[in-house]
């Protein structure tokens, strides 16, 4: 099993915070051929709409030498992973979990705007602070 990012824990106690159910962690599923987990996996009932909301964590701290290594790194496990959940489970939404630091220093370049577009990424940004979630960027 690899290793809990720096960030696993706040991530997930801002989830847990805003009554998210944290039913996986982590999530674990065949992707590619290949045994791999995602961060967590949450879900979220709404009762007045009796709907169920299934979302996956992919949590990223970006901490490496190199932001554009480190991101283009999480681009390809996204993408990956976004492949896998939509043959296993595809009413699951995937998203990045990044810091609100992380988001607000390096996710308004160009380059990595334009990435995100094109793969539909989902960003699910949080104070690790405070363990708040701070934004959810579809």
């Amino acid at each position: 099993m690899a290793a809990k990012d720096i960030y696993h824990d706040a991530i997930k106690a801002a989830l847990i915070a805003d009554n998210w159910l944290v039913t996986h962690d982590p999530y674990s599923l065949k992707i590619l051929g290949f045994q791999q987990s995602i961060d967590l996996g949450a879900e979220k009932i709404l009762a007045a709409e009796k709907e169920n909301l299934k979302i996956a964590v992919e949590i990223k701290s970006f901490v490496g030498n190199s932001f554009i290594y480190d991101f283009h790194h999480a681009l390809g496990q996204y993408v990956n992973y976004k492949l896998a959940l939509r043959k296993k489970e595809p009413e699951r939404v995937l998203y990045l979990g990044i810091t609100q630091e992380i988001f607000d220093t390096y996710f308004d370049s160009p380059a990595v705007l334009e990435a995100i577009i094109e793969v539909e990424m989902k960003v699910l940004v949080v104070d690790v602070t405070s363990s708040k979630i701070v934004e959810w960027k579809r």
